[in-house]
């Protein structure tokens, strides 16, 4: 286990070197390191924090875009629904509507056959 924490710790060191010498920060007074690492601390930890704040939300909105491109409004599939299920089941009442006329007057018919026997 020491072994990863001194490997990382080498490497943490050399990419402080690496950023020192390519920023010029070694030739930096000690206050103006302090300033620079506390910007960059600032830039770093702000990037970070609003990536995990930001980024779900973002990437569920763009899921939704994609959703919308591809299958289209969800709202117009179920006012599409509901309008067949309305005109079904208005076709049916119609429909029942007639077999109960249709019922009536066999009823009719059947008391006019019996009144006369």
């Amino acid at each position: 286990m020491s072994s990863y924490l001194d490997a990382f710790s080498k490497w943490f060191k050399l990419k402080i070197y690496q950023l020192e010498v390519t920023m010029s920060v070694y030739i930096f007074t000690p206050i103006e390191k302090f300033i620079f690492y506390s910007v960059l601390f600032l830039l770093v930890s702000l990037t970070f924090i609003a990536t995990f704040l930001y980024l779900p939300h973002h990437v569920q909105f763009i899921a939704r875009r994609a959703w919308f491109y591809m299958h289209g409004d969800a709202q117009d599939s179920l006012l599409d629904v509901v309008h067949n299920a309305v005109t079904v089941t208005k076709s049916a009442l119609l429909g029942s509507e007639k077999t109960v006329e249709a019922l009536g007057r066999a009823a009719d018919a059947t008391m006019g056959i019996v009144r006369e026997l």
